[in-house]
């Protein structure tokens, strides 16, 4: 245990946050994403895992580390729901709470179409495997920067 830091972020997870740059992105993904295979393609190269948790817990750890990028209108998206890609499903409310919370202010995430959402995970620094069983619990997050001390 560290203190300071969320525990369920575990060794895996923690270097990988660490290790990203400016403008990565990193996938949050629900129980029946095809994780592994898509993982395979990032730049890490191997998939994580957030066992046991909802994508809104997960959210809330990584975000607690993870500035989101400032410099581009939607640092998070959420897949859509198909064939409704208006419809926002609890799960990505949750989510959007969380981004909110942590940006200590509403910072809507953009949509993107289930196979499109595919093919930017694959392009992602890394994917992160949650316990979330409700369906669309996907989100993509796109690293910030945190600006120097002011002296």
């Amino acid at each position: 245990m560290l203190k300071s830091i969320d525990p369920i972020l575990n060794a895996d997870v923690l270097y990988a946050l660490r290790a990203m740059g400016h403008g990565d992105d990193l996938v949050i993904c629900d129980t029946n994403f095809p994780a592994d295979s898509v993982a395979r393609q990032t730049a890490l190269g191997r998939l994580l895992r957030i066992d046991g948790v909802t994508a809104g817990r997960a959210a809330r750890a990584i975000l607690s580390l993870l500035p989101l990028d400032s410099f581009v209108d939607k640092p998070a998206s959420r897949m859509e729901v198909v064939g409704q890609p208006d419809e926002v499903p609890m799960v990505q409310k949750e989510v959007q709470a969380e981004i909110d919370v942590a940006e200590g202010r509403a910072w809507p995430m953009g949509s993107i179409d289930r196979f499109a959402f595919y093919d930017l995970a694959k392009k992602a620094y890394c994917v992160i495997q949650t316990g979330e069983r409700r369906f669309y619990g996907c989100f993509i997050f796109k690293k910030g920067v945190i600006p120097p001390d002011v002296t």
